[in-house]
């Protein structure tokens, strides 16, 4: 299958919840069970199709129609009644609207639980495209046929049901899926409740208007079957040990008349679309599906939306809600599950409206995901019997309800999850001796859904799967206090020690074992069971007070101690971390996050810091956006940690003496399906041609890295022809950093050949190669061709004249460059000629970097030429030149006539008075520039005072640099009376001058009207106490300055005291430097 564009989308939002917790919780169940708005996650399944026409959107059956016509259009009648009519106001959600494309399964979503799917990917759902809707079943090219299998994935709570259901209604009003004759909804809910059944009959119990021939007739005909929920099936589908069947009317195992529809044997025609969890989907072979999409979670905005929508009236409370989940990046995270998202939205609003203020510690925001769905249970509670004033028999009533669900529910929750089940049925519940009766109460259809299926039996399932981990933890925390036998296995054979240690210790052990991860969460409940917070919350109700706190250190040791050494870092290491968390044992995390911030991470490499980092990767806000892992890991510790890094976005791995080994390592990572690394940097370390050999051949199959910096390497050549090579299969990357690599004219030649061919490659930096003339010519003509590169650094070479020749001529053809570095190039006048001709007819370079070369006047005149005619480059650097005044003067003459240029440095060119003054002069009339280096020139005061004039009237400059350019009292004075004057100047920088207290007081005059200026910088320039004094002083009538440097400037101890004091007093917002 082929990779897709990303297209973002929003969902839909859901109803206001009000009333009491109960109410709130009823609400929530609703809104999970489909009873709600189109946004709702899961929706209910449906009655059993009428037989009786007609839905609300059909007033008569046209007459014209045939007996077959008839009956589809009872068909689609029957599945608008069931399906809740029309679309509502503002159509579908873009965000089910919209799948993401996918190539595969990633070996994440095979082997992981849902939350840790999330938790590993920062809740960024990875594809390049998107498919719409009403395209779903038809090709994507003109050239390929539609897909016979499509499977839509998502984890719980994403929406699956939701967009199967949105189908059917929209498919029924004529919308999408117009090729299609007929649609055949099933849920495996439905199916779960035959042992055997024929094709026949599986047909007619989705579309019981069929007559005798009616199998056939649809068999032939365009028809869509869609199977929602294959996570959901009782039976796992075997298709290696499934015996072929072909005719319709034999009764065979459901799971094997799935597995022969979905090879073909049964109904070929038949196109089949199947919903599932990522993890379930691996059961049918990747080569029987034709088309996978994934539904994504929410995005920020969207998490925004949704909840703007449960609270739309209350404004206060939507901020606080806000505010916490943004707070929490763990629970962020977890709000990208629309269905997660409702209920931390209703929990936090619910905790809001009772709070009687921030100190209330009672009812203290949630910080853990037991906290969370503790809150839940107390919410389902019915309220809180303390707070009404509720008599006590009230609250024993309640606690006496809740135990008594625990231990119904719970039974059922746990045996489920151990048996990985999710629904179940009757004779279900009779085997798990859960009493019918409890039930039917309020308390416990809050956590649990009743559902009708198509032969008339109900169907449980609870509202999430979290919600089912989280009872089951419940029941296994109050019932391990008098298990005297292994509660995974309900074996007779007593434990010779007993104790609640032993049971957590047998449940830590087999979720670390479950390669699945299925027992993760689970074991983050029962770990967070016991943190004094939420033993707090279920007191009386729940739990006992204070029960199994002893063992709450012993737990937190017994945890720590399944991290193993010198074993990678799995998801199951991490999930130990998360247990700390839910114990609120967070001692290691911090420990490790403070070693981070100190500096000394690369002491601590033992594998319990290891976990911790890797956890720390997921949840840190230090990490979200970039992953700084420099100057402190080794390669065993990278080892270890790669399955985690293969998440981060951004990676920044420079300065830790990795070789070619590590480069190994990181290739095969690379290359992996799951990676998601966007930009990776190994600057600084030592990587010969055989590591970058090895992380090219990643380049061949890696579908996520856009950006790659290996500056101050030493791959060479033979190095930089590899990455070369995949550069030209290669359809990602976009910016690649080979500066210092030593690459020479033979690398440069071979990078040429890539950027030929290659059309995503926009940023190339070869700075401090060792390139000449002859690499250059070969770089030029690849930009003859090339129409992608946008930033080009080929600065501290040796191309020379030639070499500068070559690139002109190149640019008069390109027209995809928009920065050219050429500093220190040994560039002479006859190479700027050639440019500058050049720059003449480009229109689309926008900088160009030319410092340390050798310009003359000479070339300053062919510069001021093409500036005169240019009117796309904006920024100009000839620092470092011998332009000298005549030189100056002539760039002066240009700048007046120019209008687009906005950055020009001079600094160091050996300029006086005179150019000064023309600059001034030209000042006056540009309206363009906005920033003017003319630092390191010898200006004096009167040439300070010729710009200060032109700062009079000047409105466009934001920007002036005159460090050291030989300024004195005069010249300052002169820049003070015109800050009087101007509003635009922001930063004025006069370090190295000597305007001594008489310009220092200028100044400071000046600053009490300046409303404009945000940064001066006055550094090393003779002020004294006195002078300093006074600009700080100075500040009180002036509220925009942010900055002052007063450093270097004998102000002495007590000086820069009082200063202090002055600067906090007048202008608390202004940093100083002194």
């Amino acid at each position: 299958m082929r990779k897709q564009e990303l297209r973002m989308g929003r969902e839909a939002g859901q109803g206001h919840v009000a009333g009491s917790p109960a109410e709130q919780v009823k609400a929530l169940m609703d809104l999970l069970a489909g009873k709600g708005s189109q946004g709702s996650q899961a929706p209910q399944t449906p009655n059993r199709t009428p037989d009786t026409p007609l839905g609300p959107h059909s007033n008569a059956l046209p007459s014209v129609l045939c007996p077959a016509d008839l009956k589809i259009q009872r068909h689609r009648d029957a599945l608008l009644s069931r399906a809740g009519g029309g679309l509502e106001v503002g159509g579908p959600s873009p965000r089910l609207t919209n799948l993401l494309l996918m190539e595969g399964l990633t070996d994440l979503q095979l082997r992981e639980h849902d939350f840790t799917q999330v938790e590993a990917t920062r809740g960024i759902w990875h594809s390049t495209r998107t498919i719409t809707l009403d395209r779903l079943f038809l090709p994507l090219s003109r050239v390929s046929i539609p897909p016979r299998v499509s499977i839509t994935i998502g984890v719980a709570g994403v929406g699956k049901t939701t967009l199967v259901r949105d189908f059917i209604r929209r498919w029924a009003q004529g919308q999408v899926g117009k090729h299609f004759s007929l649609v055949l909804p099933l849920t495996f809910r439905d199916l779960n409740t035959h042992e055997k059944l024929s094709a026949d009959t599986l047909v007619r119990s989705v579309f019981p208007h069929a007559g005798e021939s009616g199998v056939e007739g649809a068999a032939l005909a365009k028809v869509l079957l869609i199977l929602d929920g294959l996570d959901e099936c009782k039976t796992p589908l075997d298709f290696s040990n499934t015996v072929a069947c072909t005719d319709p009317k034999k009764e065979i195992q459901v799971d094997h008349l799935i597995t022969n529809i979905i090879r073909g044997n049964l109904f070929p025609e038949l196109s089949v679309w199947v919903t599932s969890r990522p993890s379930t989907a691996g059961q049918i072979p990747g080569g029987l599906v034709d088309r996978m999409t994934e539904i994504r979670g929410f995005n920020e905005k969207e998490i925004k939306e949704c909840l703007e929508q449960m609270y739309p009236k209350d404004q206060v409370l939507l901020g606080w809600v806000l505010s916490q989940v943004q707070a929490n990046r763990a629970l962020y995270l977890m709000c990208t599950i629309p269905a997660f998202c409702q209920l931390a939205g209703s929990v936090l609003g619910h905790l809001c409206r009772h709070r009687r203020g921030p100190q209330d510690t009672e009812l203290w925001p949630p910080r853990t995901l037991c906290e969370l769905y503790s809150w839940y249970f107390r919410m389902a509670l019915g309220g809180e019997g303390q707070e009404k004033g509720k008599a006590s028999p009230r609250i024993e009533q309640l606690a006496h309800g809740g135990r008594k669900m625990v231990g119904t529910l719970g039974r059922l929750a746990f045996h489920g999850l151990v048996k990985q089940k999710y629904v179940f049925y009757e004779p279900d519940l009779k085997a798990f001796g859960v009493d019918l009766a409890v039930l039917q109460s309020a308390l416990c259809s809050c956590f649990l859904r009743r559902e009708e299926t198509l032969v008339s039996s109900a169907a449980y399932c609870f509202a999430h799967l979290s919600l089912q981990e989280f009872m089951a933890a419940a029941y296994y925390y109050t019932t391990s206090k008098r298990a005297i036998f292994d509660l995974f296995t309900e074996g007779s054979m007593s434990w010779p020690r007993l104790g609640f240690l032993t049971h957590f210790r047998s449940a830590a052990q087999r979720a670390m074992q479950a390669e699945d991860g299925r027992l993760d969460v689970f074991l983050r409940f029962l770990s967070g069971l016991l943190s004094p917070r939420v033993n707090a919350l279920l007191a009386g109700s729940l739990l006992a007070p204070g029960e199994h706190q002893g063992s709450r250190a012993q737990v937190a040791e017994l945890l720590q101690g399944c991290l193993r050494p010198n074993v990678a870092v799995s998801a199951r290491a991490v999930n130990v971390l998360h247990c700390l968390h839910e114990l609120q044992h967070t001692e290691l995390a911090r420990n490790v996050e403070e070693a981070m911030e100190n500096g000394g991470l690369a002491g601590l490499n033992g594998p319990r810091h290891r976990a911790a980092l890797a956890y720390l990767l997921q949840v840190s806000d230090t990490f979200a956006q970039e992953a700084n892992l420099s100057l402190c890991l080794s390669q065993d510790v990278l080892q270890s940690l790669l399955p985690q890094l293969l998440y981060c976005q951004s990676l920044r791995l420079d300065a830790n003496q990795f070789q070619d080994p590590v480069m190994e390592l990181l290739g095969s990572m690379l290359s992996g399906k799951d990676c998601r690394i966007q930009r990776i940097s190994l600057a600084e370390n030592q990587i010969s041609n055989k590591g970058a050999k090895a992380l090219a051949r990643s380049l061949f199959v890696n579908r996520s890295l856009t950006a790659l910096d290996l500056r101050s390497n030493s791959i060479g050549p033979q190095g930089a022809k590899a990455l070369a090579d995949a550069l030209k299969i290669n359809r990602t990357l976009a910016s690649l950093s080979l500066q210092g690599n030593m690459i020479r004219d033979d690398g440069a030649r071979s990078m040429a050949e890539a950027l030929a061919a290659n059309r995503t490659l926009s940023v190339l930096h070869l700075q401090k190669n060792i390139i000449g003339p002859v690499g250059t010519q070969r770089m030029a003509d690849a930009l003859k061709q090339n129409r992608s590169l946008k930033e080009l650094m080929f600065s501290s070479n040796s191309i020379g004249d030639g070499g500068a020749k070559a690139l002109a001529e190149a640019l008069k053809v390109n027209q995809g460059l928009e920065s050219l570095d050429l500093q220190s190039n040994s560039i002479s006048d006859a190479g700027v000629a050639a440019l500058m001709g050049a720059l003449c007819a480009n229109q689309t370079l926008l900088s160009l970097n030319l410092r340390e070369n050798s310009i003359s006047s000479e070339g300053a005149q062919h510069l001021a030429g093409a500036l005169c005619t240019n009117s796309t480059l904006k920024n100009l650097d000839l620092t470092a030149n011998l332009l000298h005044d005549q030189g100056a003067q002539a760039i002066a003459a240009a700048v007046t006539e120019n209008h687009t240029l906005t950055s020009l440095h001079l600094q160091w060119n050996f300029i006086q008075a005179g150019a000064a003054k023309a600059l001034g002069q030209a000042l006056q009339f540009n309206r363009s520039l906005t920033s003017l280096d003319l630092q390191e020139n010898a200006i004096g005061d009167e040439g300070a005072c010729a710009v200060a004039n032109a700062l009079k009237t000047n409105t466009v400059l934001t920007a002036l640099y005159l460090q050291v350019a030989s300024i004195g009292a005069p010249g300052a004075q002169a820049l003070g009376e015109a800050l009087s004057m101007n509003r635009t100047l922001e930063i004025l920088d006069l370090r190295g001058n000597a305007i001594g207290v008489a310009g220092a007081k200028a100044l400071a005059n000046a600053l009490k009207v300046n409303s404009s200026l945000r940064r001066i910088n006055l550094q090393e320039n003779s002020l004294g106490m006195d002078g300093a004094i006074c600009v700080a002083t100075a500040l009180s009538g002036n509220h925009g300055l942010q900055h002052i440097n007063l450093q270097g400037n004998h102000i002495g101890e007590s000086g820069a005291r009082m200063i202090s004091e002055a600067i906090k007093t007048n202008a608390p917002s202004c940093t100083v430097e002194m």
